[in-house]
């Protein structure tokens, strides 16, 4: 039987193609690749039966999004790339273990998702960018920014938070009902999915079965890494050491997030000082901008459009 989800990834392909990005694929090092989707001006028109390669550094200011656990890039963030892309260069990612990217090291943390995303943009002409991370995205958008204060110019967060101590894992999880993160956010049956997405969802979301059964197929693959990613997400430290972010850090949540709390985001924008916004979207959980993309999409280019101009995209 055909699978519906793997049939309508082309017609999204299709769609990404014509908002302005392209699929790039980065050899970062033997047996570490991350997959890209690229501004379409930036790579060349290669002859048939070859690869696209590299021509141009992007020209527009760039946003780079980060996707979350539960599906790759192009997925979570696709009814923000056709709306960024007349005015930004947008670059897509997944991380790795997501949409073909992979890795032979071991590590699993957060911080190696972020070191690989900095190589392959640099890689791909990128200097300087605002990241938008949603969930498992956001961790990893807040250590890169940690991690390279001169790429980063901003960054913008929704349904996520700095650190997965052991007391926020347990407590979360204890609240939803869940054993564990892996039980959650990697549901293995159409029951789990679906307890998934009542939790992330603000609304009821009504689907068949057999599109669950599909998606479930498609979306959740390499779930031994993925579960060795969670694992490597929990920190064994009650308050871990808050970095200091010298980027503008704006915090865009759905007010009914189940998973991260409004509370935890009005928290953590004390912790981050006076350079740290927040804005609520009412009638939006987790899946904030899958659920209301147009007003999210309005917020996210408000904070973009008062960001200071920079003398050249890449400046």
């Amino acid at each position: 039987m055909v699978n519906l989800v793997a049939l309508q990834r082309p017609l999204l392909h299709g769609l990404m193609k014509m908002a302005g990005v392209r699929p790039y694929t980065v050899e970062l090092e033997p047996g570490t690749a991350m997959n890209f989707w690229v501004p379409n001006e930036t790579l060349d028109k290669p002859k048939k039966g070859q690869k696209p390669t590299v021509k141009a550094s992007p020209t527009k200011p760039v946003v780079v999004l980060v996707h979350g656990f539960a599906a790759e890039g192009i997925v979570t963030w696709q009814f923000q790339i056709g709306a960024l892309s007349k005015k930004y260069s947008v670059y897509v990612p997944d991380l790795l273990f997501f949409g073909g990217s992979a890795t032979d090291k071991a590590d699993r943390s957060p911080t190696l998702q972020a070191e690989c995303l900095a190589a392959g943009l640099r890689k791909l002409g990128v200097e300087r960018c605002t990241v938008v991370g949603f969930s498992y995205g956001g961790m990893v958008g807040f250590k890169l920014a940690e991690l390279y204060p001169d790429m980063v110019r901003a960054l913008v967060v929704s349904g996520s938070i700095l650190a997965m101590t052991c007391s926020v894992s347990d407590e979360t999880m204890e609240r939803l009902g869940c054993g564990s993160s892996s039980e959650l956010l990697l549901p293995s049956s159409v029951k789990g999915l679906k307890t998934l997405l009542s939790i992330a969802a603000h609304k009821k979301l009504y689907f068949p079965d057999r599109l669950h059964k599909d998606f479930l197929e498609v979306m959740f693959t390499n779930r031994k890494e993925r579960e060795e990613l969670l694992e490597g997400l929990v920190i064994d430290t009650k308050d871990p050491t808050i970095p200091k972010f010298p980027q503008r850090i704006h915090l865009l949540w759905g007010e009914n997030d189940q998973i991260f709390q409004q509370e935890l985001a009005h928290n953590m924008k004390e912790q981050l000082g006076e350079n740290a916004t927040f804005e609520g979207i009412k009638k939006a959980g987790h899946l904030v901008h899958l659920e209301r993309p147009c007003v999210y999409n309005r917020c996210l280019k408000r904070f973009l459009a008062s960001l200071p101009h920079e003398d050249g995209a890449q400046k």
